[in-house]
């Protein structure tokens, strides 16, 4: 049975931007059931309360969508008993290595060269949109296993904003979930409280100053733009997030039923 979580949200320690996605209202007039889908930033840094906490949650499954450059970085999830951890790398680790590299350790100059005048939100647009494309096969493999037999499940990247956004994103448009709310909660990333932490090389003051923080936020900030990038990508590609579920994720409408019935009420 699946196990209700408090109303009030919990305060990790070390696991950013972690929320129940239960609440959520469909076209239809029912609502994402609290207790079986949840989605953070990653938890290779969780403290014992905090994998207490997550623990409690009867967790089915946790869905890791980090690649191997955010593991190495990061470090593995800690082991959460009796919770099958699957990987599946929405990004390339060779896919921006270097443009990574130089948001940690780059110069005012090199960071106004690729970030300057849209050049940050326009990339996180089309990572968006690549996604969308180039892993219906994961997303497919996602939406099966919480069909079957995966939730109460668990969905996180690094940052619990992009990749597992797009997930959770997904997983609620081929529900039901009103598009109003589908926004909302992915705005949510946004709460100071939930951000993720900036890394940069140097702790010197010029590291962080206003210009180079103002430089790199589209890459730290979840924005509308990009969410409704990644559903336009779904209408031009398949002509719609019914053909799109079906022809792209290869979801049967009795595949489909079922996975509203594990997660709605």
């Amino acid at each position: 049975m699946t196990q209700q979580v408090p109303s009030t949200e919990p305060e990790l320690a070390a696991v950013r931007n972690f929320r129940d996605v239960g609440g959520l209202p469909t076209v239809d007039g029912r609502r994402v059931r609290h207790g079986v889908l949840f989605r953070s930033g990653h938890l290779a840094h969780a403290t014992a309360e905090d994998a207490a906490f997550l623990a409690s949650l009867g967790l089915h499954t946790v869905f890791d969508f980090r690649n191997a450059a955010d593991q190495k970085l990061e470090g593995p999830d800690v082991e959460l008993p009796g919770v099958r951890n699957v990987n599946l790398p929405l990004t390339d680790p060779a896919d921006g290595a270097e443009f990574w590299k130089m948001v940690r350790d780059g110069d005012l100059d090199q960071l106004r060269s690729v970030l300057a005048d849209g050049k940050a939100a326009n990339r996180m647009i089309a990572s968006y949109r690549t996604i969308i494309k180039e892993r219906t096969g994961m997303h497919s493999q996602v939406l099966h296993a919480l069909a079957e037999d995966s939730v109460p499940a668990l969905m996180h990247c690094a940052a619990g904003k992009d990749r597992a956004g797009l997930s959770v994103a997904v997983t609620l448009l081929a529900v039901g979930v009103e598009r109003d709310a589908i926004l909302a909660d992915y705005l949510e990333s946004n709460a100071k409280h939930r951000r993720y932490k900036v890394h940069r090389s140097s702790s010197s003051a010029a590291a962080y100053s206003p210009e180079v923080m103002e430089l790199l936020s589209p890459l730290f900030d979840a924005r509308a733009e990009y969410l409704s990038a990644a559903i336009e990508t779904i209408e031009e590609t398949w002509g719609g997030v019914d053909a799109y579920l079906e022809q792209g994720l290869g979801l049967a409408p009795q595949t489909r039923e079922r996975l509203r019935e594990r997660l709605l009420d």
